[in-house]
């Protein structure tokens, strides 16, 4: 479990604000954690969460995943079986430009968890995908490497680490 620390997403934008990017407040938190931070790593797909799957049950270093699935609400990409793994694996959160299910469980799961929604429906498993190549929604480019901020004001990016202890 990545130790949680508090994160303050409006004092970092009073702070840095020339040089952060905020995402549009599309997103509902569903993890245990409200409050992480990490260097970005991506997923990008389509009702197909193979490479989700591979990416949180791998070192997650302390990063967060976040995952572009086109706002799709049909199909979810993350459920509790998968926000454990993050967990188990070092993630300090997720973001999923689309949905998620088991959403009571995953509130238990010491892990950050942002979702555009819930839906029970799981994901085929095509193995389709890319990882690690930027991505943009919300209005924000998110960049493998770069930094992402999550609180339950919302989520903001930036290129450098903003916190000095990670």
């Amino acid at each position: 479990m990545v130790p949680p620390m508090t994160i303050n997403t409006a004092d970092l934008c009073d702070a840095h604000e020339p040089s952060i990017f905020v995402a549009e407040p599309l997103f509902q938190d569903f993890g245990g954690v409200l409050s992480f931070y990490g260097k970005i790593s991506t997923v990008r797909c389509f009702e197909d969460n193979s490479l989700v799957r591979e990416a949180l049950k791998s070192p997650g270093n302390a990063q967060v995943l976040v995952i572009d699935g086109a706002g799709s609400r049909r199909r979810a990409l993350v459920g509790d079986l998968l926000a454990q793994a993050g967990a188990d694996n070092q993630w300090a959160g997720i973001v999923v430009f689309g949905c998620i299910r088991d959403s009571q469980v995953i509130s238990t799961i010491p892990i950050g968890c942002k979702a555009l929604a819930t839906v029970p429906l799981k994901t085929e498993k095509k193995g389709a995908g890319e990882k690690d190549v930027p991505v943009h929604f919300a209005n924000v480019d998110f960049v493998p490497g770069h930094f992402l901020y999550a609180d339950k004001d919302g989520i903001i990016v930036s290129e450098k680490n903003l916190i000095t202890s990670a």
